[in-house]
């Protein structure tokens, strides 16, 4: 058989079944097409607005078939999106026409406890590597829903439940395995590469497919004091004036965040939040669960909640407690982020206001504490720049129906226009997405001063930008 497959220079050319069979030979595991039983049954991306409808797919068993799928891909001038686990919200994570990489069968996770270390593979998700680490009491750094993959979290930043203690997950980097534009691997550390290890940590997948991350991993958990109280819509105004003073006052090890949002009756959620507009407190103590909740007690006697479902929580749980905020495959989601110094008056005033005109239920206006060891790193340590910012303000929106897409992401764009002009005029690349807009939207003002670096390293890296589906970076002249 034939396969029609786009370009990098966006026409189609035809693979042949004679150039197909020599793929399969390469790969040890699976290359599909639409018409194989098996293409089905790919991991579905996250935002429904972008399922990728990919000519060829080719899902990895390790390292060496990355290496001949990126060969095959480049000596036929293939676009290829890379897919570890599909939870971008710019959709960058699919491809219509193209070759998608799915990394999903490389998912292995290897844990040295004396060490405490983790070594994870490029298509594993948060939840497997918790699964693992968790074992032995130990937390790698990551995000706040498990089903997001951690490379794609990682190579954007990684903010997460232990944050504001142990920093984002790419200040908890040690190493990284790469598979480059060329077909070679390259360790990417402190000692090998540094200029690609620097570019990694808040690059995007910009320079190559990362198949393996080292990590130092942290002393966390079993069990953790965690927060999760939920308050009418109608009593805003008290309850994140009150959050942010609560905040103010908290050690490093608490990571919370404030949010409002509208969830549908589940067998995983409280009854009494089901199809109810609500705001949301959640809070985690990564030290001693008894001293936790002291620190986190004048949070739940903040107003009358509607539930309040905060105490001490093994970790996991709290890695998938707000899982149902975010179920993969269900949602449209358009996402706009920035960040702020301080929650000051003017800027709660319009975050409120957002929260009780969301122009559907599902739209989640979210508001992260920020600051601790992300603000001890330089701004010019890591590609990711924004050290400053006590608070990150994301504009969530999600919905389900086609016919509301003008709407909402109209609105995204407005409520967060209003915020950002308050803010540090940075960005959160993973939280940020792409409609009608260019792959480029946003780089600058999140990458800042370290643009021109990314720049020059994309061009000894990636000179023919060979890796485009992505926050992308222009390579340097």
């Amino acid at each position: 058989m034939t396969v029609t497959v786009t370009t990098l220079k966006g026409v189609e050319t035809k693979i042949g079944n004679e150039m197909l069979e020599e793929l399969r030979m390469t790969i040890r595991g699976d290359v599909l097409t639409p018409e194989d039983p098996g293409y089905a049954g790919v991991r579905s991306a996250y935002n429904a607005m972008y399922p990728g409808r990919p000519s060829l797919v080719v899902r990895p068993s390790g390292t060496a078939d990355v290496i001949g799928a990126i060969n095959f891909a480049r000596e036929n001038g293939l676009l290829v999106a890379v897919r570890g686990g599909g939870h971008s919200v710019a959709g960058l994570s699919s491809v219509d026409g193209g070759l998608l990489l799915d990394l999903a069968r490389m998912n292995g996770v290897d844990v040295d406890p004396e060490a405490r270390t983790v070594r994870v593979q490029g298509g594993a998700l948060i939840g497997d590597m918790d699964h693992e680490t968790q074992a032995f009491g130990l937390v790698a750094p990551s995000g706040v829903v498990s089903d997001t993959g951690v490379a794609g979290l990682t190579l954007g930043g990684g903010e997460g439940w232990v944050r504001r203690q142990y920093g984002l997950a790419i200040d908890n980097l040690l190493s990284a395995q790469v598979v480059c534009a060329d077909g070679q691997v390259r360790t990417a550390s402190a000692d090998s590469n540094p200029d690609l290890f620097w570019a990694i940590r808040g690059g995007g997948g910009n320079f190559g497919v990362v198949t393996s991350f080292t990590f130092q991993c942290r002393p966390v958990g079993p069990t953790v004091a965690f927060a999760g109280v939920f308050h009418p819509v109608e009593d805003a105004e008290n309850v994140y004036r009150q959050f942010r003073d609560w905040a103010a006052t908290v050690p490093d090890e608490i990571s919370a965040l404030i949010g409002c949002t509208t969830l549908p009756a589940s067998e995983h959620t409280p009854p009494q939040i089901h199809n109810v507009p609500m705001i949301v407190t959640g809070a985690v103590y990564s030290g001693d669960p008894e001293e936790g909740m002291r620190i986190i007690q004048p949070l739940r006697d903040i107003g009358t909640p509607l539930v309040d479902i905060s105490g001490p929580l093994p970790f996991v749980g709290v890695q998938t407690a707000f899982d149902e905020f975010f179920r993969r495959g269900t949602l449209r989601s358009y996402w706009k982020s920035t960040f702020v110094e301080d929650l000051t008056d003017p800027v709660l005033d319009i975050i409120v206001a957002k929260a009780r005109t969301r122009p559907h239920d599902r739209v989640f206006v979210v508001t992260f504490l920020m600051g601790g060891a992300i603000n001890q790193v330089g701004a010019t340590d890591t590609a990711y720049s924004e050290r400053s910012a006590k608070w990150m303000v994301s504009i969530d929106g999600n919905w389900e129906d086609a016919a509301d897409d003008d709407k909402v992401i109209s609105w995204v764009r407005g409520a967060w226009g209003e915020v950002h002009e308050h803010g540090t005029g940075s960005l959160y690349l993973n939280f940020n997405s792409v409609a009608d807009e260019a792959v480029t939207v946003g780089v600058e003002s999140a990458f800042g001063a370290n643009l021109e670096r990314l720049a020059a390293i994309k061009a000894t890296y990636d000179p023919d930008n060979f890796f485009r589906l992505n926050n992308n970076i222009t390579p340097g002249a």
